[in-house]
């Protein structure tokens, strides 16, 4: 990643608040594709290619990958109190949506017509979560190695339910080594 003084847009806590907020208030599906949306393509803080390595840091970190890019981003730009803005804007709004729609769906979620509508939103969800998929590996380079970690991370992980941790233990390194060696 580059050092924030290569890519340094002014962003104070303030900005970071309200943009994780407004991120969990419209991402729903996730909030990776509308993330990069906010952060990369309207509001330019950071480049794709940025935006993909804390991707993959927060991958690898312990915890839910949105918080993990919102405390990093929020580090990032202005340090602690980024942190503790991104993170209040990450947590607040959802908090109380969500404890409203678990006391609604409670109430109302063994109707048709609710069932009818979850149906209707996961589909909505993979449709997005397939277009951040295909945004991402736009920043892969175009030889073999990193597509066959791809194709080696879903085989592992998609098709033979290997456990998270197990494929990431070994694959890691191997694509850590690559990119050192100039491979990747």
């Amino acid at each position: 990643m580059q050092p924030p003084e290569l890519h340094a847009p002014r962003v104070t806590p303030l900005d970071l608040f309200v943009a994780f907020t407004l991120i969990t208030l419209i991402s729903f599906g996730g909030v990776l594709f509308w993330m990069r949306r906010l952060i990369v393509e309207r509001r330019e803080w950071l480049t794709d290619q940025e935006f993909v390595e804390i991707v993959a840091l927060a991958n690898l970190l312990p915890g839910v990958n949105g918080i993990n890019m919102a405390v990093m981003i929020g580090y990032r730009f202005s340090r602690w109190t980024g942190v503790a803005a991104s993170l209040a804007g990450f947590l607040a709004a959802p908090c109380l949506m969500v404890t409203a729609i678990g006391v609604l769906h409670h109430r109302y979620g063994a109707l048709p017509l609710v069932q009818d509508a979850l149906i209707g939103m996961s589909a909505v969800a993979v449709g997005l979560l397939l277009s951040t998929a295909a945004k991402l590996a736009a920043v892969l380079q175009r030889s073999a190695l990193p597509w066959l970690f791809v194709a080696l991370a879903f085989l592992g992980v998609g098709v033979m339910r290997f456990p998270l941790l197990v494929v990431l233990a070994v694959l890691a390194p191997l694509a850590i080594a690559a990119a050192w060696k100039g491979k990747l």
